[in-house]
C-alpha cells in the first residue's frame, strides 16, 4: 500500500468527500474547457475560411457585374477593378488586403485595417507568384510575424491588358488569441466555482453527517455502568434509520446487560448459601468421628448435586433465552405429544393420562418445546402426591398450539402467579426455582407465552402457548 493511500485512509470522512467531489469537478471542467476549447480553434477555421471565400466571390461578382465608377460602363481591365475592389474592402478585425498589378503589390487598403500586409515581404514573396496563376489558391503561411490564412484571386482580361490579383489574409494568431482570453476568462471561473462547490460541499457534508456525529458522542458517553444514552434522531434519511437502529441495538444490549447482572446476582446469592453450608460443615466436622465423617460427606454431595442442578438449570436457561439458536420445523404434534408423555412417566408414580391429542402439524422446535413440556411435567410431580393424575394435552385453538400439564398438587397461590416465572422463584417443593423461568424463556423464543390456571389445595394447568409460524423463520 502506497503512502498516499495510508494518508488518504487517516482523513475524515468529511475531507474525503470533499476532495473526491472538487477533484471529479475539476476534472470535469478541464475535459469541459479542452473540449470547449477544441471546438472553437475549428469553428474560428472554419469562420475564417468562409469570411475569405466570401471576400473572393465578391471579388468574381465585381468583375463581372461590377461598374467602372470612371467610366460608368463593366470593368474593362485588371487595373481599375483590382484598384476599386481593394477601395472598397471592408475589413475585419485581424484582415488585410492589397492588390497585384502585372506581379506587383499596387494598392492596400488602410481604412480600419490592424495592420498592413504588404508591409510584411515574406508574405508578399511568398504569395505573389500565386498571383500569375488562373485559379484561386488559398492556404496557411506562417512567417515570423503573423500566422496567416489567406486567399489569392487572379482576375484577367482578353484584351491583352496586365493580369491583377487581388490577396486577402487573416491573421489567424490574432484571432486564437481572443480563444486564450475565453480561455483565461474560463480557468478563472473555474476556479471559483471549485471553491463554491468545495465550500457547499463541505456545509452540506458536514450536516449529512451530523448523525454520524451525534452517534460517536453518544458512543463516547456510554459506559458498562452507564447504557441509558441514545442517539438523537431527527429525519427519514438513511442515517436516521441509522441511528433508530443503533438505538434498538442499545436497547437489547441495555437489556441484556442487565438480565446478565441479575443474574450474576442472583447466582452469586443462590451460590452463597450452599458455599456457606459446606464450609461451616468442614469446620465443625469432627475427623476422628467416623459417623460425622459419614454425615458431613453425605451432606456435602447433596449440596454439590443440588449447585450442579443450579448450573444445568442456568445454562439451559441461557440457551432457552437466544431464539437464534431455535431450530423450528414442521413438526408432528401427536407424534410429540405421545413421546413427551411417554417420557414423563418416568419422572413418577403418577396416575399418567392423556387429555387431548392435536392431530395436526405445527412449526416449532421439537427439542425444546419438550424440554419446557417435560420441566412442567417434573414441576407437576414435585407439587404433587404419589398415585395423584397428572393430565398431559395439546390442542389447537384459533391458530395457537396449547400444550399443557395439569397437576392435583398444592396449587399456587393468586399472588404467587405472576412471579413464578421470575429466576429463583421457588415453591414449597424445592429445586433451583428456574423451571417455569426456562419454560417461559422457551415459549418466548417461539413468540409465543406460558398461561398459569390454578387454585391452592386442588392443583394447577400450566399451558404452553405457541403462535402458528413460518418454517423459514
Amino acid at each position: 500500500m502506497s503512502v498516499s493511500v495510508l494518508r488518504l485512509a487517516n482523513w475524515s470522512i468529511r475531507a474525503r468527500v470533499i476532495s473526491a467531489v472538487v477533484a471529479l469537478t475539476g476534472i470535469a471542467l478541464a475535459l469541459s474547457g479542452l473540449i470547449v476549447t477544441t471546438r472553437g480553434h475549428a469553428l474560428t477555421e472554419q469562420r475564417v475560411a468562409a469570411d475569405l471565400q466570401l471576400g473572393a466571390t465578391e471579388f468574381q461578382a465585381l468583375a463581372t457585374e461590377g461598374v467602372d465608377p470612371r467610366t460608368g460602363v463593366g470593368f474593362v481591365d485588371a487595373e481599375s477593378l483590382t484598384r476599386v475592389a481593394v477601395q472598397r474592402s471592408v475589413l475585419a478585425a485581424n484582415e488585410g488586403v492589397f492588390g497585384v498589378l502585372d506581379g506587383k503589390v499596387r494598392w492596400a487598403a488602410q481604412e480600419g485595417a490592424t495592420f498592413r500586409l504588404d508591409q510584411d515581404d515574406e508574405f508578399t514573396a511568398a504569395v505573389l507568384p500565386l498571383t500569375n496563376l488562373a485559379t484561386i489558391s488559398q492556404g496557411r503561411l506562417v512567417t515570423s510575424q503573423r500566422d496567416y490564412r489567406y486567399i489569392v484571386v487572379p482576375v484577367s482580361f482578353a484584351n491583352g491588358t496586365p493580369g491583377g490579383a487581388l490577396v486577402r489574409a487573416v491573421d489567424f494568431g490574432a484571432e486564437e488569441s481572443l480563444l486564450g482570453e475565453v480561455w483565461r476568462s474560463y480557468i478563472l471561473v473555474a476556479l471559483g466555482s471549485l471553491l463554491l462547490v468545495g465550500l457547499l460541499i463541505w456545509i452540506l457534508v458536514g450536516r449529512l453527517l451530523e448523525p454520524l456525529a451525534w452517534m460517536r458522542r453518544t458512543a463516547e458517553k456510554i459506559t458498562d455502568a452507564d447504557l441509558s444514552e441514545r442517539i438523537p434522531v431527527r429525519g427519514t434519511d438513511d442515517l436516521s434509520a441509522l441511528g433508530e437502529t443503533m438505538n434498538s441495538m442499545l436497547d437489547r444490549l441495555e437489556g441484556a446487560v442487565g438480565a446478565q447482572r441479575e443474574l450474576l446476582d442472583d447466582v452469586g446469592h443462590e451460590l452463597r448459601t450452599p458455599l456457606t453450608i459446606i464450609r461451616g460443615h468442614l469446620e465443625l466436622m469432627d475427623a476422628a468421628d467416623p459417623a460425622d465423617v459419614v454425615a458431613t460427606k453425605e451432606l456435602l454431595l447433596d449440596e454439590t448435586d443440588r449447585m450442579g442442578r443450579l448450573v444445568d438449570d442456568l445454562l439451559a436457561l441461557a440457551r432457552a433465552e437466544r431464539p437464534e439458536l431455535l431450530r423450528p420445523v414442521r413438526t408432528d404434534v401427536a407424534r410429540l405429544t405421545d413421546e413427551t408423555l411417554a417420557k414423563a412417566s418416568g419422572l413418577g408414580n403418577r396416575h399418567w393420562v392423556l387429555d387431548e391429542l392435536a392431530d395436526v402439524e405445527f412449526v416449532l422446535d421439537p427439542q425444546r418445546v419438550a424440554q419446557a413440556w417435560l420441566q412442567l411435567a417434573a414441576n407437576a410431580v414435585r407439587y404433587s402426591t404419589d398415585a395423584s393424575t397428572v393430565g398431559m394435552g395439546s390442542q389447537l385453538r384459533r391458530g395457537e398450539l396449547r400444550l399443557w400439564v395439569r397437576d392435583e398438587g398444592v396449587g399456587i397461590s393468586p399472588e404467587d402467579i405472576a412471579r413464578v416465572t421470575n429466576r429463583f422463584e421457588r415453591g414449597v417443593g424445592g429445586g433451583t426455582g428456574l423451571g417455569l423461568a426456562i419454560v417461559n424463556a422457551i415459549a418466548r423464543a417461539h413468540g409465543g407465552r406460558i398461561e398459569i390456571e390454578s387454585e391452592r389445595g386442588v392443583g394447577s394447568r400450566i399451558s404452553i402457548v405457541l403462535p402458528a409460524r413460518e418454517e423459514s423463520e
